[in-house]
């Protein structure tokens, strides 16, 4: 049997990149964490994600946000970006301070091995650091908790040579068995259903049966300070998968010995408690007010000039009720960063000057925002009854189906409407943000009622007795639920225009709101629903969307942790995700991927709507920032230059 695993790319960068990828998001935009989970942390949770916000002090070169902008402009704005990134250099800051964010988006748990949703991920990424990092301005991996590595020639064994100056949060001190202990006691522990473990754990062909199968690299401390890792395949974004947190032996091996670790670091823990190298603390958690995260007075990372970082003191987040609250606090000045929603857009931009903020705009998100269809066959464990009727099954597993809701989507009226003209339609499964790893040049499904009207009319799926609604062949109404968190007031204004688009082709879609963990719970445990609007992160890095494509992975979320592929159309994705995985040139990488979205978007599992722009409000107090794709700050270096 294959080994069932998670996939865990940390984000890119968990200290200036601004994505969780791989993961259910919740916010308006990727979270506003200045530093998040590296690339490997990205793919293995579901990020639902309310917001996403980056800092940045104003500058003359930086582009004018307009909110007509045509998609076509992108390629201005990313080079404007780029030049961003060319020209920044690290002033020396002044310490002392705070930044203060509001959002909508609460932890679920304070354990980040289980974390499956960006809040959760996003404030413990302030606490727990990898062995890499990669750049917020480059978007190049770096050296965290490992200050150099060499590889063997066959690129297959790695050693890496650690900092002896890191301590833990309690004053332990940091060495290679915390890694050796990280890799083989939790990720690579099948009774922790860590969300990491699929990032490690590597397909090819075996050389002997010619069939596919998984392996695991071998993980070992050779002394305090030196990790050799051991790879059973080549594996292009390797670097970037070893930013994935490291744990505190100290602390956590009892619980892993004792089977208790699902429960260490629960949302009821004091998190003052959770010990990390990073450069902060949760100083406390106010459930449903706030949370607020303190300097790590002994944190191993200085300045040019020999300064401790971080400079701010504190970071403060409150923890409100909607997005218009958020807004409120940001126009009252309340809050110093605020993630600007298309329709927030004319109402702030005139107050610049006066509110003594700028607002930066940088194109479309790598996070995606869909409509999905259960497609799970089982059945529930305990009562026998199957995750979705019989009927329903047969419906949603019906590609004609899928692409003639697909037609019924008006994504330029979500941009407009919703969006307010700040948003770009979305073909590919990989956004745009991506560079060359996007493939512009896949199927699109045009709003067209009329020809989504005449795929179900070839189905026999007509309106027998005049009440709006199609029934299938055997006579049952096409009716279901559609589900999504509604405290993301944008996600539930586009789940009722999705509604409202099915309706026009005689399709019934009964949209309820619902909280946000019952959502993730839905969709990752009870597998309880039948047609659902929800988000997912990205990154710069396409395997970090592994999890998500991968027929064997938890987070396949249409028909999770299949044996075999449940079609030839999902064996293929699968091959061209590990075939990339494995293919150490770019050029042919980008070839592979381009395939896989080419297939989806013929099949259509999800179906994509539209990419958030990604607009950011910034109090103009605020030093070591720019705008690049990737962040708009390392929060390390952030300072107050109004103290």
């Amino acid at each position: 049997m294959p080994l069932r695993r998670r996939l865990a790319l940390p984000s890119a960068n968990r200290y200036g990149v601004e994505t969780v990828s791989g993961q259910l998001t919740n916010l308006k935009r990727s979270r506003p964490f200045a530093f998040v989970l590296g690339l490997f942390a990205l793919v293995a949770m579901l990020a639902l994600s309310a917001c996403g916000v980056y800092t940045t002090v104003p500058t003359a070169e930086q582009p004018v946000p307009d909110a007509q902008v045509a998609a076509t402009d992108y390629a201005d704005i990313v080079a404007q970006l780029k030049q961003n990134a060319a020209d920044f250099s690290y002033a020396i800051g002044t310490p002392g301070g705070q930044v203060t964010y509001s959002t909508i988006g609460k932890p679920l748990t304070f354990n980040l091995a289980l974390a499956n949703d960006s809040s959760s991920s996003g404030y413990l990424s302030y606490l727990f650091e990898g062995l890499t990092e990669t750049s917020w301005l480059t978007d190049q991996v770096e050296p965290l908790l490992a200050e150099s590595w060499e590889h063997s020639e066959d690129g297959l064994t790695w050693t890496f040579h650690l900092r002896q100056d890191v301590t833990w949060h309690d004053g332990q001190p940091f060495t290679a068995h915390d890694v050796d202990f990280t890799f083989n006691r939790i990720i690579y522990n099948d009774d922790i259903p860590t969300t990491t473990r699929a990032a490690f754990t590597f397909r090819y062909i075996d050389a002997e049966s010619g069939e596919w199968t998984e392996g695991r690299m071998t993980v070992r401390a050779l002394d305090d300070y030196t990790i050799e890792c051991v790879l059973p395949v080549s594996f292009a974004p390797f670097l970037r998968s070893m930013s994935t947190s490291i744990y505190p032996k100290h602390i956590l091996e009892p619980h892993v010995n004792d089977g208790t670790f699902a429960d260490v670091w629960d949302i009821e823990t004091d998190p003052r408690e959770v010990i990390g190298t990073g450069p902060f603390t949760i100083e406390r958690y106010d459930p449903d007010e706030r949370l607020i995260l303190r300097r790590n007075p002994s944190y191993w990372l200085q300045d040019a000039a020999g300064n401790a970082l971080p400079y701010l003191d504190t970071i403060v987040y409150h923890i409100v009720d909607g997005f218009e609250t958020e807004l409120a606090m940001f126009k009252a000045g309340e809050t110093d960063v605020h993630g600007v929603l298309g329709e927030e857009y004319a109402d702030l931009m005139p107050l610049e000057a006066a509110g003594n903020f700028t607002i930066h705009r940088r194109g479309p998100a790598f996070g995606t925002t869909f409509l999905g269809f259960n497609l799970n066959p089982g059945v529930n464990a305990e009562t026998g009854a199957p995750y979705v009727a019989p009927e329903k099954l047969a419906w949603f597993q019906n590609t004609q189906f899928r692409q003639a809701v697909a037609h019924s989507i008006d994504k330029d009226a979500i941009v407009t409407d919703i969006l307010d003209g700040l948003g770009y339609p979305q073909w590919a499964s990989i956004s745009p943000a991506a560079g060359d790893f996007h493939n512009p040049d896949v199927r699109r499904y045009p709003y067209a009622v009329a020809q989504a009207n005449a795929i179900l009319d070839s189905l026999g799926w007509v309106d027998t007795n005049g009440d709006g609604i199609r029934e299938d062949k055997d006579g049952n109404t096409i009716a279901f639920t559609l589900v999504t968190n509604g405290d993301n007031t944008v996600r539930g204004a586009v789940t009722q225009h999705i509604a409202d688009g099915m309706k026009e082709i005689g399709v019934k879609a009964d949209y309820t709101s619902i909280e946000f963990g019952d959502l993730v719970t839905r969709l990752t445990a009870s597998y309880a629903w039948e047609a659902m609007v929800v988000g997912f992160s990205g990154s710069s890095d396409p395997y970090s969307g592994i999890a998500f494509w991968h027929s064997s992975e938890a987070f396949h979320l249409w028909y999770p942790n299949q044996l075999e592929p449940a079609t030839a159309w999902e064996a293929a994705i699968d091959e061209l995700y590990i075939q990339a995985s494995q293919e150490l040139d770019h050029a042919k990488r980008v070839a592979l991927y381009h395939q896989a979205q080419a297939i989806a978007a013929e099949n259509v599992p999800v179906i994509y709507t539209t990419l958030g722009e990604r607009l950011t409000a910034t109090r103009n107090v605020f030093g070591n920032t720019t705008p690049t794709l990737y962040g708009l700050w390392d929060v390390r270096y952030l300072y107050r230059t109004d103290q």
